[in-house]
């Protein structure tokens, strides 16, 4: 069932169909029963008519009449008196008095026999035919205003179950405008008895997802104190050991290196899991404010410059002023993801661009490198949590946890941002290198916060996009 308001109106009116038919039908019998009654009383009252007229008994009378009667009138000892012209000179029906049916002529008769005090026998015959089209005419009347009627009804039903479904409607449209993060109660003016259980159950289940969440929340910021704790302690102990080996003019053992890498490896999981955490747009207590993402990039590439020093890499920064609104935490958090991914995948003497530019419908977010890139058939699964490109260990030899574009996934769909995966400009046959484009919407034509699909193209599907609209 795809429309109730379409059910309920093929419903009542095949009912009220069904109704009609059977009174109709019922009516048509009554009224065919009435009419039957009707004719004979008008055929004995031409029979008494014909009794009271006095008729020569030397000649038989012929009188012209319509096709719809037929009369007889026949004396005591068998003689024909008087007959209509469309009557036979034979005796049509029976000699007894009362009804009976008889052919002649071509057609079905209802014949009614009468006897007159003089002895006289009288019959008159009246066509069947006739009387049941002119019974059908009378019944028909009564019956096509009845038929006329049912669509003047479906329109009446189809306006006043709208009417009736009009809280539904209501109810419909609360749970569409209610954002990802909203669980406050459907507020609901006045709802009828049928749609409170509904109302009340669904104000229960977002009251238990809000406590739900909270207690995620909340666990996350234990969890965030816990697991970072020992961590540090732990590093601050390799670290110790280490100078302690050095000042003492030992030789580090490979095993020390190695339990430190897998230390900060650990550390980054830890921090990474829990933004991924936090990112989700349904429990990212997200605050929109007006950004220049152009000076927010700025911001990001000279915090991190020192890691592209370190591996002496090119780093530009492109475009202009560009306003938005978003969550200035989060886009921070992206923009540091996008970077750090680029800096370990781009070999050391590497080129990385980031370029923002306002379009004219959003304002794009774009990051090129100069490393291996991302296969096509590989480019949506990348967003996958702990999802990595061969593996857990990628072709580079980057360590990695497969976490970084998840949160930006994340993130993006926060702002309902669209991920652009493809082949950067800055590669070449060896290392084609990986272009991400953000775009993000404009202020005028977007709501922040609301919770939507990413979506997530290649160069060939946006190459596509440009061509058909251009």
């Amino acid at each position: 069932m795809k429309s109730i308001r379409i059910f309920l109106l093929i419903a009542l009116l095949s009912t009220i169909t069904l109704v009609n038919f059977i009174a109709a039908l019922h009516g048509y019998r009554a009224s065919m029963a009435e009419a039957e009654r009707l004719f004979d009383r008008q055929v004995i009252g031409t029979a008494l008519l014909l009794a009271a007229i006095p008729v020569n008994e030397r000649a038989p009378l012929v009188v012209k009449e319509n096709d719809q009667l037929a009369f007889q009138v026949w004396s005591r000892d068998g003689k024909l008196l008087m007959r209509s012209d469309n009557a036979p000179t034979d005796p049509i029906g029976d000699a007894s008095d009362g009804f009976a049916e008889s052919n002649f002529s071509g057609f079905r008769w209802r014949v009614y026999s009468h006897a007159a005090d003089d002895g006289r026998s009288i019959r008159v015959a009246e066509r069947v035919d006739l009387r049941f089209r002119l019974a059908d005419e009378v019944v028909l009347q009564s019956v096509v205003p009845i038929l006329l009627g049912l669509p003047v009804a479906g329109l009446l039903i189809w306006l006043v179950i709208g009417r009736g479904l009009a809280s539904l409607r209501q109810l419909t449209g609360e749970l569409r405008r209610k954002r990802a993060e909203d669980l406050t109660p459907l507020a609901l003016a006045s709802p009828p008895e049928e749609l409170l259980p509904l109302v009340d159950s669904t104000n229960a289940l977002l009251e238990r997802l809000q406590a739900s969440f909270d207690r995620e929340r909340r666990f996350s910021a234990d969890a965030a104190h816990e697991l970072r704790t020992p961590i540090a302690a732990i590093q601050v102990h390799a670290d110790n050991l280490a100078n302690s080996l050095e000042h003492s003019g030992a030789e580090a053992p490979d095993s020390l290196w190695q339990l430190q890498q897998s230390i900060e490896r650990m550390a980054h999981l830890v921090e990474q899991m829990l933004n991924l955490f936090r990112m989700t747009p349904e429990h990212y207590p997200a605050r929109f404010e007006s950004i220049d993402l152009h000076r927010m990039a700025r911001d990001v590439v000279a915090k991190l410059y020192p890691a592209f020093a370190r591996r002496e890499q090119e780093i530009e920064l492109r475009g202009q002023a560009a306003f938005i609104q978003g969550d200035r935490f989060a886009l921070v958090l992206l923009l540091q993801n996008l970077l750090n991914n680029a800096c370990k995948y781009t070999p050391e003497g590497g080129r990385i661009t980031v370029a923002v530019n306002q379009r004219e419908k959003c304002v794009e977010l774009e990051v090129c490198d100069s490393g291996p890139g991302i296969p096509a058939d590989a480019r949506e699964r990348v967003f996958e949590r702990f999802y990595r490109v061969g593996g857990d260990r990628h072709e580079s030899r980057v360590p990695g946890c497969g976490l970084g574009l998840s949160i930006v996934h994340h993130i993006a769909e926060l702002h309902r941002a669209r991920i652009t995966l493809g082949t950067s400009p800055l590669g070449n046959a060896q290392l084609p290198g990986l272009m991400v484009t953000v775009c993000l919407p404009l202020p005028a034509t977007d709501v922040p916060g609301r919770n939507a699909k990413v979506r997530l193209e290649t160069n060939s599907e946006k190459n596509q996009d440009e061509s058909r609209r251009a």
